[in-house]
């Protein structure tokens, strides 16, 4: 018999360059900040870990790239401060530091016990779901970066473009089959994808996340814009179309404000959405703080009118936004 599941979804977790530069001097759950109750109190915590663990210093540099995040490994102690079920790898960072960094990234998640989905040795291993407990399933897939996209002997990601033409859609299809035929009763589709800094997606998109929900995801997991977007419920659904940030050492746009986001905790009952609670942050440097006073007050703010555009209401609460389906 199903029971209900309660999963902690984050934005982009970024260990790399200035966080990792602090990670000697601090105890490894400070990152997490006084969220990290919240994230201890869930079933299960999902992250996208937008950077490779690794001591291999040599950047990509096939393609033109500005931006490479590195961490060193003693970097996986804090996600195992949090207890972080599963990490989404399929994301524009994950190869920063070749093919390399990103077998050393799967060797450390592997020895914390840490498992992932999204990217792999070839594309068989980078399009596998994995089964958590509670019978939930992550499968995980990204349009960033498609020179990192994995091949039939070639380690990378798990690319998909944003698309409703039928060879992508069958791709979603099998994706969400197997991990039913594994046994999931819930399975959270993540996907890191778009442009940054949008605080709205564009209808080709949502268009493309009602379809993934059309054959069976339960939660769609967006994450890419650094910036949290609206939440739509289709057909009973969540669809979080951007998380947002989470942990990073990134330079704040003062209009767009991307040190702002939310922790959002999804409660599922054998597929069903029982309960959407979505508890704002901040992101002080290289680290995550709860919003308090104004600052959470503004958060509220542009979720309300972001969600409510796509037809969502939230009950404001005092620390919380909160959805529970009538």
């Amino acid at each position: 018999m199903a029971r209900e599941i309660t999963l902690a979804l984050t934005g982009d977790v970024m260990l790399g360059r200035g966080v990792n530069e602090t990670l000697p001097n601090v105890r490894l759950e400070e990152p997490w900040g006084d969220v990290l109750p919240l994230l201890l109190s869930a079933d299960l915590r999902v992250i996208n870990l937008e950077c490779a663990i690794t001591e291999h210093r040599r950047s990509w540099s096939r393609t033109r790239k500005v931006f490479h995040f590195r961490a060193d490994p003693a970097a996986t102690g804090v996600l195992e401060a949090a207890r972080i079920d599963a990490c989404s790898l399929a994301n524009n960072h994950t190869l920063d530091f070749e093919e390399k960094g990103l077998l050393d990234t799967l060797s450390h998640l592997e020895a914390a016990g840490i498992r992932y989905a999204g990217a792999g040795h070839d594309l068989r291993e980078a399009a596998r779901h994995v089964l958590l407990e509670g019978a939930v399933a992550l499968v995980a897939f990204t349009d960033n970066e498609p020179p990192f996209a994995a091949g039939l002997d070639r380690p990378g990601t798990n690319y998909l473009p944003v698309s409703t033409e039928p060879e992508v859609l069958r791709r979603v299809e099998e994706a969400i089959g197997a991990a039913r035929e594994a046994g999931a009763r819930t399975v959270i589709f993540s996907n890191h994808w778009g442009p940054n800094m949008v605080l709205r997606p564009p209808e080709a998109f949502r268009r493309f996340a009602r379809a993934v929900v059309d054959l069976g995801a339960d939660v769609y997991y967006g994450h890419s814009a650094h910036v949290f977007q609206g939440v739509e419920i289709y057909r009973g659904k969540p669809i979080l179309y951007d998380t947002g940030d989470f942990i990073d050492d990134y330079a704040v746009d003062p209009n767009l404000r991307n040190d702002r986001s939310f922790l959002f905790c999804v409660s599922m009952e054998g597929g069903s959405l029982q309960r959407l609670e979505l508890f704002p942050v901040f992101l002080p440097y290289a680290r995550v703080e709860l919003a308090h006073g104004d600052e959470r007050g503004k958060i509220f703010d542009l979720m309300h009118k972001l969600s409510a555009e796509m037809g969502t209401v939230f009950e404001r609460r005092e620390d919380r936004l909160v959805l529970e389906p009538t």
